[in-house]
């Protein structure tokens, strides 16, 4: 019996998901491909592994049976790797990362060019997902590790399975139509007036920000929602409203937006999650220290430990104020 590990891998997330439509979003297939993937499985073996349900199809007890097996095969194989990659005398491996736009603009160039020169042997790949989203998939082995968030007022829920490491704390400020704002810093309050440009409340950031609001008493008149923070400045250049970005995101702004610092401290904490059983990697360790220096090098850096994420707490970043005068950052 020739087993293929992407089928079994497949089985698994069947097993842990329940319907074929949520494995092929997990592992980046159409359900197209993980059904006649699954289908060929079941003629490697040679047993009816699954059976139809209305239009679900569900696992048979054989196929419980070797989903729980193909967990133990699956680990063994990571566990295999690992342990030829810390042997090698030269590193030599591939990693697959969660990002999102502001951190695969602003982190990932400098860092990918720095590992490139020191450990060429590491291959480094990405995968764009919301940052909602990264963790699961880290969790469920779609990813080696992610970037994740935690909003200084709005800490995330961790599983315990995970470790992060912290990479880098941003200060998140008002991105607004030049000459809106004539002072260095502004409150939020001071801007309810204007219309403005949100990521969705499901969203991370989205909801962070209208926390924000609730704790100084205002409802912000929101006339757009957009996810990414590079669309929604180019909104604020266009003169639709105001918004807020974050420090990452600041590569990211077109001309015609001025930065103004927040009176209103929000952060945000920006950290690489990975599995435990894969914590000692040496790859991926390499691959989150070359990302940690970045961030460093662009002085976004924090304590950067590796901690269990659950209950993990932000780090106060180094205030930053803009000088409207200069397009410029002004430390105090």
């Amino acid at each position: 019996m020739d087993l293929s590990l992407a089928r079994l891998r497949m089985l698994r997330e069947l097993h842990r998901r329940g319907t074929v439509t949520a494995t092929a979003t997990a592992l980046h297939y159409t359900a197209s491909a993980v059904s006649q993937q699954l289908a060929q499985l079941e003629r490697d073996v040679g047993t009816r592994l699954f059976e139809r349900r209305g239009r679900r199809l569900q696992l048979t007890d054989l196929g419980v049976l070797l989903a729980e097996h193909a967990e133990e095969i699956l680990a063994s194989v990571e566990r295999a790797t690992q342990a030829l990659e810390d042997a090698g005398e030269t590193m030599s491996a591939t990693v697959t990362a969660g990002v999102w736009a502001s951190v695969a603009s602003g982190l990932l160039p400098d860092a990918l060019t720095t590992l490139a020169r020191t450990h060429p042997g590491i291959s480094v790949r990405t995968r764009e997902l919301a940052p909602e989203a990264t963790a699961a998939a880290v969790r469920d082995g779609a990813l080696d590790l992610s970037f994740v968030l935690d909003y200084s007022n709005y800490q995330m829920t961790w599983d315990s399975g995970l470790e992060r490491a912290v990479i880098a704390v941003e200060r998140i400020y008002a991105a607004v139509p030049p000459g809106a704002v004539p002072t260095p810093i502004v409150t939020l309050a001071e801007l309810a007036e204007h219309p403005w440009i949100l990521a969705p409340a499901r969203s991370h950031f989205g909801h962070a920000a209208r926390l924000a609001f609730q704790s100084v008493g205002i409802g912000p008149r929101i006339d757009h929602e957009v996810e990414e923070q590079a669309t929604a400045m180019a909104m604020v250049a266009s003169g639709l409203g105001v918004t807020l970005v974050s420090d990452l995101g600041l590569a990211l702004r077109p001309p015609g937006v001025d930065i103004v610092a927040l009176g209103d401290v929000l952060t945000r904490t920006v950290s690489l999650a990975y599995r435990t059983n894969t914590a000692r990697r040496a790859a991926l360790l390499l691959v989150v220290d070359a990302i940690r220096t970045t961030a460093a090098e662009k002085g976004l850096g924090a304590d950067t430990t590796p901690t269990a994420v659950a209950g993990a707490e932000p780090v106060p970043p180094q205030a930053e104020i803009f000088d409207p005068a200069t397009k410029g950052p002004r430390i105090g």
